[in-house]
C-alpha cells in the first residue's frame, strides 16, 4: 500500500472494472473477512482522544457490514457510531434537500460531544460524508472515505451501470452535480482506493490534482471486504490519531 502520488498507471485512462473483477467480488471480499476473524486487529500505538466517528454504510448495505471498523474505532478509543438510517437505498427527491435533511441529523447524532468529527463513509456513504461534511465544516474534523468514486462517469462504476440495467434508465450524470462531488470538503480529506476493486474504477476514487490537506491512498483488496480490511484499519487508526489542525499526509502504513 502506498499513499497518493507517481504511480506509471495513474495516468492510464478511467474504465469500469472488469466483470471478472465484479464477479470475484464476494469470494473475495469472504476470503477477506475469514483472514480478519483470525488475525487481531493492530493495537493502538497510543489511546485515541475520545472524538466521536460517524460512519456510513455503502449502497444497499447498513451498520452490520461496516461493524468491524466502528468496532475497531471503539477499541482504539473513540466513540464511533453508525449513522443509524438503517439500509443505505439512496437519495431520495431532491439531492440538496435530502443532503440537508442528512447533515441535520448527523448533527443531531454530534449533539453530545464536544469534539469534532471524523466522518468516515464507505462506497456511496463517502459521497455523504464529503458533502455532509461541506455543510458541517465546523463540527467535522476530517473526512475518510473508503472506495467511494466521487470523480466519476457513468462509465467508471459497475453500480450506475447494474442500476440503468435494472431499471432501464439511460440518464447520464448531470455535470453540474459530479463538478460538485468532484470537490473535497475544505477539512482534512483521505481518499482509500483499491486497483482490484470490481465495483467502481479505482480512479474515480482519486481527486484529479493534488491539494492541501487532500490526499488518495492505495490499499489492496476487494470493494465488498474493505469494511475489514486490515490495511483500511491501519490506516484509518493512523488518520484518527492525527491531532487537531496538525493534519499531515500518510507517510506509509506497512
Amino acid at each position: 500500500m502506498s499513499a497518493a502520488s507517481g504511480k506509471a498507471a495513474e495516468d492510464s485512462p478511467p474504465a469500469r472494472p472488469s466483470l471478472t473483477l465484479l464477479g470475484s467480488e464476494p469470494l473475495r471480499a469472504a476470503v477477506e473477512l475469514a483472514k480478519h476473524a483470525l488475525t487481531p486487529n493492530p493495537p493502538a500505538t497510543r489511546k485515541g482522544d475520545g472524538h466521536p466517528v460517524i460512519v456510513f454504510p455503502g449502497l444497499g448495505s447498513d451498520g452490520l457490514a461496516l461493524a468491524p471498523l466502528r468496532n475497531y474505532c471503539n477499541e482504539l478509543g473513540y466513540h464511533a457510531l453508525d449513522w443509524q438510517l438503517g439500509r443505505n437505498t439512496g437519495p431520495e427527491g431532491d439531492i440538496d434537500a435530502w443532503m440537508r435533511r442528512l447533515a441535520d441529523h448527523t448533527a443531531g447524532l454530534l449533539k453530545p460531544f464536544r469534539k469534532r468529527a471524523t466522518l468516515i463513509g464507505w462506497s456511496l456513504g463517502g459521497l455523504y460524508a464529503r458533502e455532509v461534511a461541506k455543510l458541517l465544516t465546523p463540527r467535522v474534523r476530517q473526512v475518510i472515505t473508503i472506495g467511494t468514486p466521487f470523480n466519476w462517469t457513468d462509465d467508471h462504476t459497475n453500480v450506475a451501470w447494474l442500476v440503468r440495467l435494472l431499471k432501464g434508465d439511460a440518464a447520464s450524470i448531470d455535470e453540474a452535480l459530479s463538478a460538485r462531488l468532484r470537490k473535497p470538503p475544505m477539512v482534512p480529506t483521505t481518499s482509500l482506493y483499491s486497483r482490484a476493486d470490481g465495483v467502481v474504477s479505482w480512479q474515480s476514487c482519486r481527486h484529479g490534482r493534488r491539494r492541501k490537506n487532500v490526499e488518495d491512498v492505495e490499499i489492496e483488496g476487494s470493494h465488498l471486504g474493505m469494511g475489514w480490511n486490515p490495511t483500511v484499519m491501519k490506516v484509518v487508526a493512523d488518520r484518527l490519531a492525527q491531532a487537531p489542525r496538525r493534519w499531515r499526509p500518510l507517510q506509509q502504513v506497512a
